[in-house]
């Protein structure tokens, strides 16, 4: 891993700083990635428009998509979109449910309010609330089994945040941020306005360690600032005695990270069956 930009962050210049976050400028042809990635998720929405759009709770951005199982009892991946608590929605993420659901996986997508109309706090409540709903509302929507929590980019912040819920049995947490101190020094701030409570109680490296398993994945090409956060993260927890393992994922940038749910056999799709297996035989995998 490069040296990490939080290493030397008080000598850095503004430019400098914007840029250890700034993925789409750090993935060359990202712009084309993402018109990709929006088209085969509309075409996948499309294709499975049973159970998309259920709400639960008021706001607009307030729902969840689930694409069931067969049978109601196999487990159910929760995939939180990343996007800097300030972009993207579930919509644009729907085709990563293939892998899993191929593998006999149900798949639950919540859409969230955004920055600025709402605080990364108050994200953080209304996906609690989702995952409320899921437990209450799930098994008539024919998703009634075992939940893994993922999440991508500032996703993955939100899942490590909300893995202690009822819910949830266990978590896997991609290319994820984990500390927000120097998010604020960042123009990703404009619409965050982070303040210090925020950056105290919402930084997963400064919270105690769940003792829930969390799978921890990175890309290999992936912004140093994120590969800092996503190994420190994983040592936090090995001191605490939390289980999970550490995954780089050799080749992978911040947006072809996401192809490996696609296929059955994909890293991430592999990563959420044996996150399961470890939280339900207490084992790690052989």
């Amino acid at each position: 891993m490069s040296d990490a930009p939080q290493e030397v962050w008080g000598r850095l210049s503004q430019e400098e700083r914007d840029a250890a976050y700034n993925n789409n400028a750090a993935v060359p042809g990202s712009a084309r990635m993402i018109v990709r990635r929006d088209a085969l998720a509309a075409a996948y929405r499309a294709e499975h428009p049973a159970k998309l759009d259920l709400a639960y709770g008021p706001k607009t951005r307030q729902a969840i998509d689930l694409y069931p199982a067969d049978d109601p009892a196999s487990p159910c991946l929760v995939f939180i979109h990343g996007g800097y608590w300030q972009r993207n929605s579930r919509e644009v993420f729907a085709h990563y449910a293939e892998g899993l659901r191929s593998a006999g996986w149900s798949v639950a997508m919540p859409g969230y309010s955004l920055a600025p109309e709402v605080t990364v706090a108050d994200i953080v409540a209304e996906l609690g609330d989702a995952l409320d709903w899921l437990a209450r509302e799930g098994r008539q929507h024919g998703v009634d089994g075992p939940i893994v929590l993922a999440g991508w980019s500032a996703g993955a912040q939100l899942a490590v945040l909300l893995l202690d819920h009822a819910a949830v049995k266990a978590g896997l947490a991609v290319s994820g941020v984990y500390e927000l101190a120097p998010i604020r020094d960042t123009f990703l701030n404009g619409a965050l306005n982070l303040t210090d409570d925020e950056i105290a109680t919402l930084s997963p490296l400064r919270l105690p360690p769940s003792p829930k398993p969390l799978a921890i994945v990175y890309g290999a090409a992936e912004l140093p600032a994120l590969m800092r956060d996503s190994e420190q993260l994983s040592e936090i927890r090995a001191v605490g005695g939390a289980p999970g393992a550490l995954i780089v994922v050799e080749g992978a940038d911040h947006f072809s990270i996401l192809e490996e749910f696609v296929s059955p056999d994909g890293v991430l799709v592999r990563a959420a069956q044996d996150i399961l297996k470890q939280a339900l035989t207490g084992k790690a995998p052989a």
